[in-house]
């Protein structure tokens, strides 16, 4: 996501660091070049008009020409005015605020991943939040479309409405609300139908929907994909309904990302979620101030942190670090340490989120990060015996062509990945033997391995 944007924004603010001193034209001439950027990554026309006319004002001052960095001063700016244009400070969360069962309205385009969102969101709420939640499927026009909602509640365990043929979406919507109430449900989330283009009897329906439940959240779900027309989408529903909230999806997709930074100045209302991936606990909080940072190229690493906290294990990890600490480290382990990586998502994902990777990003592409790298090491580890998991070192030839064969590798994968196993145990044996005043005194390059200089002295 903002994969373009942040190129070409990076490529001016480089430009302005290292000029030093500004005048008001070098600043202009900036400008010129953002205002291009963004009109580029499909931003609004006059979102891009408010933007460029924020930052001038404020960056054509005697504080900032005056100042030692300049450019950093205009760097700052531009980061300040895009997390206002993202919806300010801090994630917006999802208004629980009333009376149980609390009515949540889903309302997009069909194909927008309305129908997925609402899967998602009722996993976050029981998870998260342990809500008894009951999903409401109000798409009568497209086929099986209340089967699938059936089938999402069902793997986010919990409860869907009964389906009554011949129902409509009111009648559906009406009942939902009355279950609820009866059997004592949290929050009730109402699904109902897209279509491929805004109609009239699309706004109706969703008129007499909200009327008849009085939805404490009326979501907007909207696809990051479609660029300007997901703006043009939003702008209809908010006209219509009153959007409360927007869910983006296809975030991790959309290199340009010009719809999230339209969506708060078009409708007023905030990205409250979005989606990043098909599984379904692949939906997060926005954080306009994190957005901003990644696509400045400054990371998200309160964002990494956080995806470490979500998905890793605390307790395992701990055991991990003892067993890898104490030399005792073997194959099992460095599995268990694969699958902890796989939880968080993609490695391109994870190194996006560090600061400065946009600038060395020819390099990891140049590099071939593969994400199903570590499915591959997984497969290969899972084709080995007990014994050779707890021993790598009995591995010889006839045993690496069957553990191939077994996992669908080279030979040479499963080579790669012996030594990429022998290179951690070793640096796991030399920081046991420093210890931590000897890592302190000597740094990381202790652990290095050590090369032999002709006639077998070292180099240091």
């Amino acid at each position: 996501m903002f994969e373009a944007l942040s190129d070409k924004l990076g490529g001016v603010f480089d430009r302005l660091r290292r000029r030093g001193a500004l005048s008001e034209a070098d600043i202009g001439e900036a400008l010129r070049e953002v205002r291009l950027a963004l009109l580029d990554a499909d931003v609004a026309l006059p979102v891009v008009r408010d933007f460029i006319l924020k930052v001038r004002e404020r960056a054509v001052g005697a504080e900032v020409l005056s100042s030692v960095t300049p450019g950093q001063q205009v760097v700052k700016i531009v980061n300040d005015v895009l997390i206002e244009a993202l919806g300010g400070e801090g994630a917006v969360p999802i208004n629980l605020n009333a009376a149980a069962p609390v009515p949540i309205l889903m309302v997009g385009l069909q194909g927008s991943g309305k129908t997925t969102t609402t899967g998602k969101l009722a996993l976050r709420f029981r998870e998260r939040l342990r809500k008894k939640v009951l999903l409401a499927s109000l798409d009568t026009q497209r086929p099986a479309a209340q089967l699938q909602l059936q089938q999402l509640a069902e793997q986010a365990q919990v409860a869907s409405l009964p389906i009554i043929p011949g129902q409509t979406p009111v009648q559906i919507a009406t009942r939902a609300m009355d279950t609820a109430r009866r059997e004592g449900f949290d929050i009730v989330i109402l699904d109902t139908a897209g279509r491929l283009a805004i109609d009239e009897d699309l706004m109706n329906e969703v008129k007499q929907v909200r009327a008849v439940s009085n939805p404490a959240e009326t979501l907007l779900v909207v696809d990051a994909m479609t660029g300007q027309d997901a703006v043009n989408t939003s702008k209809a529903f908010n006209d219509a309904v009153g959007v409360t909230g927007i869910v983006m999806t296809r975030m991790d997709g959309d290199a340009r990302g010009g719809a999230a930074l339209s969506m708060r100045f078009v409708t007023g209302a905030p990205i409250k979620l979005v989606g990043v991936g098909e599984k379904q606990d692949a939906l997060e909080d926005f954080h306009p101030e994190r957005v901003a940072g990644r696509i400045l190229g400054m990371g998200d690493i309160v964002g990494l942190v956080e995806k470490v906290s979500e998905t890793v294990d605390q307790a395992d990890a701990e055991r991990l670090a003892k067993r890898m600490m104490s030399g005792k480290f073997d194959l099992d382990d460095l599995a268990s340490q694969l699958n902890q990586i796989s939880k968080m998502g993609s490695l391109s994902g994870i190194l996006g989120m560090l600061p400065g990777v946009g600038k060395i990003k020819d390099q990891l592409a140049n590099a071939n990060i593969d994400n199903k790298m570590i499915k591959r090491q997984g497969a290969i580890i899972s084709s080995m015996t007990k014994k050779e998991r707890k021993n790598p070192d009995m591995i010889k030839a006839s045993r690496k062509k069957r553990i191939a064969a077994g996992s669908g590798v080279t030979v040479a994968d499963v080579n790669k990945l012996l030594k990429q196993f022998d290179d951690m145990s070793t640096m796991m044996k030399r920081m046991n033997k420093l210890g931590q005043k000897g890592l302190m005194r000597q740094g990381m390059s202790a652990l290095m391995p050590q090369r032999q200089m002709p006639g077998g002295r070292r180099p240091f």
